[in-house]
């Protein structure tokens, strides 16, 4: 995941106008064009003593090549309407991260462990159904199997068979009872969640067919 960092320092004549129409009409245009998985405006609490502010505005985008593409089919209109408006009293400048790798803290109400082993597993996946990503562990499901018959055709899904040489390997991710229910609705009518044990001892929850 990557990053994509926006830092503008705003003369204070401007201050107002310019933070309305962030807010209003420049960052919901950004994520209008579909690259972004989200957005987060942030202000530089040193002051200056010009009287100026800075605003930073971080975009979390999948991968570069959706960055590239937002360069290339996104950025020239959305940068011409910038300095139409408001012109060198707005001076931005960008900068590109690399996400290496993200630590949550375990919410004193997260009491629920998941035993998860398809999309959930996804960082894009995590961050629209739980607005974050999971800090996961490795465990294992023995005595159920990854089913051949799938979910609508696309969808993997557990198979019972009782069998101790049958393991499925998966993350162990902890969540609070409200993020619990957002699984639910995410992996919808076609799945069940049932209580399992898993290879470490610890008892989770995990999402199988319906009709499995």
């Amino acid at each position: 995941m990557y990053i994509y960092n926006v830092t503008t320092n705003i003369e204070m004549d401007i201050h107002d106008t310019w933070t309305q129409w962030m807010r209003q009409e420049h960052i919901p245009a950004v994520m209008a064009t579909g690259k972004f998985l989200g957005a987060k405006m942030t202000k530089v609490l040193t002051e200056q003593e010009d009287g100026s502010h800075t605003y930073s505005v971080q975009y979390t985008v999948k991968d570069r090549a959706t960055l590239q593409q937002y360069y290339q089919e996104d950025a020239p209109r959305l940068r011409k309407t910038a300095e139409t408006l408001f012109g060198g009293a707005a001076f931005s400048f960008r900068t590109e991260l690399a996400v290496v790798e993200e630590f949550q803290a375990v919410y004193p109400t997260a009491t629920h462990l998941l035993f998860t082993y398809g999309t959930l597993q996804e960082k894009e996946v995590q961050l629209g159904v739980f607005s974050r990503t999971l800090l996961g562990m490795d465990d294992e499901l023995s005595h159920y199997r990854i089913s051949e018959t799938k979910v609508s055709g696309l969808y993997p899904t557990l198979e019972y068979t009782n069998e101790g040489n049958d393991r499925i390997k998966g993350k162990v991710y902890t969540l609070a009872p409200k993020e619990l229910e957002r699984a639910d609705w995410y992996e919808g009518e076609a799945y069940k969640r049932i209580q399992v044990t898993l290879a470490s001892g610890k008892k989770a929850w995990a999402y199988m067919a319906i009709n499995q």
